[in-house]
């Protein structure tokens, strides 16, 4: 009798357990909270050098001559296939993506794409949007490995070197070295050719970088994940970083404050721009929504992120989705 007990009891906790799961898979924290961070939308930017956040670590980068794309991803299969199910790239979502962001066909001005590690999140639709667009895949041998799987040619991929210059148009890009958020995804190489549909988990995530842009005298920093490298970024200055902040919420104060001292206070950043925090499994056309718990904190990074922010006398504001910023707007040259 007491061994039936006990196990209708253990069925019951994981009823509730699964029940409670779901709830908050289901119930994104709101962002009441920060809606004075958010970048206003009024206006198109006069600046030559526009920024869209497009979502995830997508950034779009375009001075109106040549333009640069970090990851490119706009599948955003849900969260039942993630989980359940193999992943692969969708093309008809990837050309409404890229159409939205103003990058349309193989005459565009993107000059490449690159993802900041190899997860399917970041680098699954790269080679799609590189055989739409005509631009140069770039990133690491693990990319090359995605690449290489979905069939783009060899010679619109680009192996890349850490601490080189790349120059494009007036852009100069240099990747330096970083890791993944200390998750269970962190690490591993893709050796062969990734050919999808795949599980996602096996979209290994590669070397990850963190990615600096100059541009006409301005400097940007863009970090895909919530890891570093210590050192790193030891002689790299920035004037604006957009920050990767997924999975960072529930990481300990420690892990936050080291990772801001390595990427913002390091590079001597003046305004900090969260990226990587919206809810992934939402198609695009949705509005952006934090990622729920208990993936991540949504409160409590960007909690950290004001109070870094004002001790430090950094500029802390919401990216607005897909519309074009002057991220170096009131900030002296």
């Amino acid at each position: 009798m007491r061994i039936k007990w006990i196990l209708g009891t253990l069925v019951l906790w994981l009823v509730i357990g699964a029940s409670t799961l779901a709830w908050l898979l289901s119930h994104p924290p709101g962002m009441g909270g920060v809606q004075s961070l958010r970048w206003p939308t009024a206006s198109e930017p006069l600046a030559p050098l526009k920024v869209r956040f497009l979502g995830v670590a997508t950034v779009l980068l375009d001075d109106g001559e040549t333009a640069l794309l970090t990851d490119g991803f706009f599948s955003r299969p849900d969260k039942l296939t993630v989980f359940l199910r193999k992943v692969e790239p969708d093309v008809q979502a990837i050309t409404k993506g890229l159409q939205r962001a103003g990058i349309t066909g193989s005459a565009s001005r993107l000059a490449a794409v690159i993802p900041l590690h190899s997860h399917y999140d970041h680098a699954m639709d790269a080679p799609e949007v590189a055989r739409q667009t005509g631009a140069l895949l770039m990133g690491s041998g693990s990319t090359m490995m995605v690449g290489q799987g979905w069939g783009l040619p060899a010679d619109r991929m680009k192996l890349v070197q850490l601490h080189t210059p790349y120059h494009f148009g007036r852009f100069t890009i240099t990747l330096y070295p970083a890791l993944h958020t200390p998750t269970g995804f962190t690490g591993g190489v893709i050796e062969q050719p990734l050919k999808p549909p795949v599980r996602a988990t096996d979209y290994l995530e590669g070397q990850s970088y963190a990615m600096h842009i100059a541009h006409e005298g301005r400097t940007l920093l863009i970090t895909g994940t919530a890891g570093f490298v210590p050192g790193a970024l030891q002689d790299v200055r920035a004037d604006v970083v957009l920050l990767g902040i997924g999975a960072m919420g529930p990481r300990s104060p420690e892990h936050k404050l080291a990772y801001w001292n390595e990427t913002v206070r390091t590079v001597g950043a003046r305004r900090v721009i969260p990226i990587h925090w919206d809810d992934f499994w939402i198609p695009s056309a949705q509005p952006m929504q934090p990622m729920p718990r208990p993936l991540d904190d949504f409160e409590a990074s960007m909690a950290f992120l004001e109070q870094q922010g004002a001790a430090e006398g950094v500029n802390i504001r919401l990216p607005a989705a897909w519309t074009p910023m002057d991220v170096f707007d009131g900030l002296p040259r």
